[in-house]
């Protein structure tokens, strides 16, 4: 029984992953096909690679894309730290359950919702302060900013929730003030939470579609939005070699990042040792 379970949940799992990564896969293939239609395989090119360098619409798009994105992540760091240390650190305030309610709103809330009740907002401001002049990159940045920030809240706080806050007593019971505190104790802990934040929200921001297409203006489409508007009138293996560079540089930067969260994890771990060792051997010594 225990052998034909295991082979039971070895299929499942050969078949979950093969429905998963099987169209990426295809798609990677398909982005070397020489011929025009998509679906048929004539012969193996990288000429679409060549046009996609050539094609000044999604390299604009991608730049621009890219730019929200890195911006957008920035800002979603400093602000949902900031709204994690309010939530973890600082108890029962007024306003808490409010604020709670804001933070996770933007989490469970219809991405639609979200792009119009901005748009409302922007064409609103632009009527009565004359801000924003017009729908572009920046007012793609705040919308996008909006809801990121909740996310990195959420992760901030989990992270801050599970560390033990006597470090942090200890360096303000040695004098340290809590500014110096938080930049020399309490960030460095909570470093890997706020690289987890960044690329969600760098991920988010360079995924999203239907946002963009809400508060976007004339001349700011971002890459989304002008592969969403190519796919309507028919794949193009263009946009399969598009694809395939994306999956390559996600899969990279997974990779780096991972093996970067590794070692430093290790380096913890190895100090913590040392100081226990250094700790034990002290006693000894007196």
């Amino acid at each position: 029984m225990t052998g034909r379970r295991s082979r039971l949940l070895l299929t499942i799992l050969v078949f979950g992953f093969a429905f998963l990564y099987g169209p990426i896969v295809s798609l990677i293939v398909y982005s070397f096909n020489k011929s025009d239609v998509v679906s048929v395989w004539t012969g193996f090119s990288t000429k679409w690679y060549g046009e996609l360098v050539r094609n000044e619409q999604i390299l604009e798009a991608a730049w621009l894309s890219l730019q929200i994105g890195v911006i957008t992540a920035c800002i979603a760091v400093v602000g949902g730290t900031l709204g994690g240390m309010a939530l973890a650190r600082h108890g029962p305030f007024r306003g808490r359950t409010l604020f709670t309610g804001l933070v996770t709103g933007p989490l469970v809330m219809p991405d639609v919702i979200i792009g119009l009740s901005l748009l409302l907002m922007f064409v609103t401001l632009q009527e009565g302060t004359g801000w924003p002049e017009g729908r572009g990159m920046n007012t793609i940045v705040i919308a996008h900013a909006t809801f990121c920030i909740a996310y990195v809240t959420v992760i901030v706080r989990s992270r801050l929730s599970g560390l033990d806050q006597s470090l942090e007593e200890a360096a303000l019971d040695l004098g340290a003030r809590p500014v110096k505190v938080f930049f020399t104790v309490t960030l460095p802990m909570i470093a890997p939470a706020l690289l987890a934040g960044w690329l969600l929200s760098f991920t988010l921001s360079l995924d999203d579609l239907v946002i963009a297409s809400f508060v976007s203006g004339p001349g700011a489409s971002t890459l989304p939005m002008v592969i969403f508007s190519k796919v309507r009138l028919g794949v193009s293996p263009m946009i399969n070699a598009l694809a395939t560079i994306i999956v390559a540089l996600v899969t990279v930067a997974v990779i780096v990042t991972g093996y970067v969260m590794n070692r430093a994890e290790k380096r913890r771990q190895a100090d913590v040792q040392s100081a226990l060792r250094e700790a034990g051997a002290e006693p000894a010594v007196r």
